[in-house]
C-alpha cells in the first residue's frame, strides 16, 4: 500500500474536477485525490485533455472511471495511464438513473463475475494500481453477502484494493441524493472484510466528517475516504499531513492558500477558462471564522462575472488577512469599499 492511501477525499461528480484538486492540494501534500468519475467511452471518443488533463502538483491523484465493458474500460485505463495518473479506480457505487441505464455503477454489485472481468483487463493494460470503490450492496440484497462475493472475485484476479461505502444503494425507491444519506451505515460490515482480507488494502468511506472519526477508523482499516465533508469544510484538511503522514512542518494558514491560488486563477484567466471555475469550490475554506458569510457572498457574486479576474482573490486575501479573532458585532463596522461593501 502507498501511505497516501491513509488518508483519501472521495471522487464526488460536479466537485472533484481538477480545479477543486489543485485548490486541495494546497491543504496536504500527502493524502490522495480522485477525478470525477469518467465514463470508459467518454475517454475514448471525448476530449482527452479536457478529461484528463491535471497539474502536476495534483500527485497522487486517481482517476475513476465508468464502464461496464472489459475491452473499453481496459483501453480507457491505459490512456489514463500514459496521462500519468498514480491509480485506475473502477466505480461499482453510484446509484444514479443514468448510471443504471449504461449499466455501470452500483447495480454491478449484482454482477461480480463481470466486474471482476473488467478490473483483469484494466490490470493487465496498466502497471499502475487498479482499484475498486463500491457500495454494501443494492436494494435486497444482503449487504455481507453481496459485498464479501462482490470482493472475492475482485480478489481472486488479483486486486488488493477495496474503497468501500459503507452504506447499501437503493436504486428503487431513493434518489441518488437520498444514496447518500438514507441508508444506514454499517462499519463493522468493512471491519469484518479487513479481517477476512489481511493481505488486501481497505479504505472505509461514508459518513466520515471530521479527522477524529477518520483516526479512529484508521484502528480498523487501512486508509479513510472523506467526500463532502472534505468539500464543505476543506481547511481541515490542513490537518492531515501532521495527523495521518506525520509530517513536523507547521499547517498552511488559509491566507497561504489564498495566495497559493492567484498564480493558478491568473494561468486560468489567461486561457480563457472563468474564475468561477476555481472560485467555486473554494467557498468553504472560511468555515465557521469571522467574515466567512462575506467571503462566500463576494465571490459567489463577483466571480462569474465576465470581467472576473485573478484581482479579486486578491482583494479576498487583504480583506481577510485583515479579520479580526472573533467575529464582528456587526457589518457595517467594515470598511464601506469593495469587498468589505457587501452589507
Amino acid at each position: 500500500m502507498t501511505t497516501s492511501h491513509r488518508f483519501c477525499v472521495a471522487p464526488m461528480m460536479d466537485w472533484t474536477d481538477r480545479h477543486d484538486r489543485f485548490f486541495l492540494r494546497q491543504l496536504s501534500r500527502h493524502m490522495r485525490l480522485y477525478t470525477e468519475m469518467v465514463t470508459a467511452d467518454a475517454i475514448r471518443h471525448g476530449e482527452r485533455d479536457y478529461l484528463l488533463g491535471f497539474h502536476p502538483v495534483e500527485h497522487p491523484v486517481a482517476l475513476q472511471l465508468g464502464g461496464s465493458d472489459p475491452g473499453k474500460l481496459a483501453e480507457a485505463a491505459m490512456i489514463g495511464a500514459d496521462y500519468g495518473y498514480d491509480e485506475i479506480n473502477l466505480n461499482v457505487g453510484c446509484p444514479s438513473d443514468r448510471v443504471q441505464s449504461g449499466r455501470f455503477g452500483a447495480c454491478l454489485m449484482r454482477e461480480p463475475d463481470l466486474v471482476a472481468e473488467c478490473l483483469a483487463a484494466m490490470a493487465d493494460r496498466v502497471k499502475i494500481d487498479v482499484t475498486l470503490k463500491c457500495r454494501l450492496g443494492v436494494d435486497e440484497q444482503d449487504p455481507e453477502e453481496a459485498l464479501f462475493e462482490l470482493v472475492a472475485s475482485a480478489h481472486r484476479v488479483g486486486i488488493r484494493h477495496f474503497i468501500i461505502h459503507a452504506r447499501k444503494a437503493w436504486l428503487e425507491g431513493l434518489s441518488p441524493k437520498e444514496n447518500r444519506d438514507i441508508p444506514p451505515l454499517d462499519y463493522d460490515i468493512v471491519y469484518r472484510l479487513k479481517q477476512r482480507y489481511p493481505d488486501a488494502v481497505v479504505v472505509i468511506n461514508g459518513g466520515i466528517a471530521t479527522l477524529e472519526e477518520a483516526a479512529r477508523h484508521l484502528e480498523k482499516v487501512d486508509g479513510v475516504m472523506l467526500g463532502r465533508a472534505a468539500y464543505k469544510n476543506p481547511y481541515q484538511l490542513a490537518d492531515v499531513d501532521q495527523l495521518f503522514f506525520g509530517e513536523t512542518a507547521d499547517k498552511i494558514s488559509r491566507e497561504d492558500v489564498l495566495a497559493a491560488l492567484i498564480p493558478y486563477a491568473e494561468d486560468l484567466c489567461a486561457r480563457g477558462i472563468p474564475l468561477h471555475a476555481l472560485t467555486r469550490h473554494i467557498l468553504g475554506l472560511y468555515q465557521n471564522c469571522p467574515r466567512a458569510r462575506l467571503f462566500r457572498r463576494f465571490l459567489s457574486e463577483q466571480a462569474p462575472k465576465s470581467t472576473a479576474t485573478a484581482d479579486l482573490l486578491r482583494e479576498v486575501l487583504d480583506f481577510m488577512a485583515s479579520a479580526p479573532q472573533q467575529d464582528e458585532p456587526h457589518p457595517s463596522r467594515l470598511p464601506a469599499a469593495g469587498f468589505a461593501s457587501i452589507p
